[in-house]
């Protein structure tokens, strides 16, 4: 990872925890590479990271204001695990396991990710549990040629901690789809629906740094209970 990206990472951190307030004033170019002791081009780097992802907006004469990251709910942009989402943003709640086994990768996703329908994967589906409701059903689906083993331990605490800490793998993009969909059977079952009868479904294909694709997600969410945002800026005309 180059310097600027970490820098990017730590204050991004600095924010998500409030260290940095919307409308705080980040500390000039000159003080930050004093601070992390880099160069002012790698500094402008980093904060171009952070324009572009919306967590600050550049003003003349003043600097760089933090923006209000309360939007950042659910991104639709950007990949992040739901253990990163719930250590961000502060959400108590409870992952239960339900399903850890290698099966063969149903025919419907072998056909959205256009692979052999003969294909094994791990099959790992967890409930999730905010404020004593399930209001998200999380069904992950990771090729055995790439991932050996999956223990119960690391499905019920973060997957892609596990792949990039204990594995070393590095995840590098995903194509993501976001439907309206009639609640399943499987939902009704898992989630706490309350009589609702659709969902709003997210469903991933993701690819390694090196386009390796290697999990297929479906991320199964209340209607109520998840915002989906996204931060746009503007670029002008060529």
């Amino acid at each position: 990872m180059n310097k600027f990206q970490e820098i990017y990472l730590d204050i991004e951190s600095e924010i998500l925890n409030q260290k940095y307030k919307p409308g705080d004033l980040l500390p000039s170019e000159n003080k930050l590479a004093h601070m992390y002791n880099v160069s002012r081009e790698t500094i402008r780097k980093a904060l171009t990271l952070l324009l572009e992802s919306g967590y600050i907006q550049k003003q003349q004469g003043k600097g760089s204001i933090v923006l209000d990251i309360k939007r950042f709910d659910f991104p639709i942009s950007g990949l992040t695990s739901y253990k990163e989402l719930q250590e961000a943003q502060n959400i108590e709640s409870e992952t239960i396991l339900i399903e850890n086994k290698v099966i063969t990768i149903p025919e419907y996703i072998a056909d959205f990710v256009k692979v052999s329908k003969d294909t094994r994967v791990h099959c790992v589906i967890r409930a999730r549990k905010v404020e004593g409701e399930v209001i998200i059903l999380d069904k992950d689906y990771l090729f055995t040629s790439v991932i050996d083993t999956i223990p119960n331990k690391e499905a019920e605490h973060s997957l892609y901690h596990y792949i990039e800490k204990k594995l070393g793998l590095t995840i590098g993009f995903a194509r993501k789809e976001f439907i309206v969909e009639h609640a399943t059977k499987e939902d009704k079952e898992w989630m706490d629906l309350h009589g609702d009868t659709h969902v709003v479904v997210t469903r991933s294909e993701v690819h390694l740094e090196d386009t390796t694709l290697f999990q297929y997600t479906e991320s199964r969410h209340r209607l109520d209970k998840f915002r989906f945002v996204d931060f746009a800026r503007r670029r002008g005309p060529n």
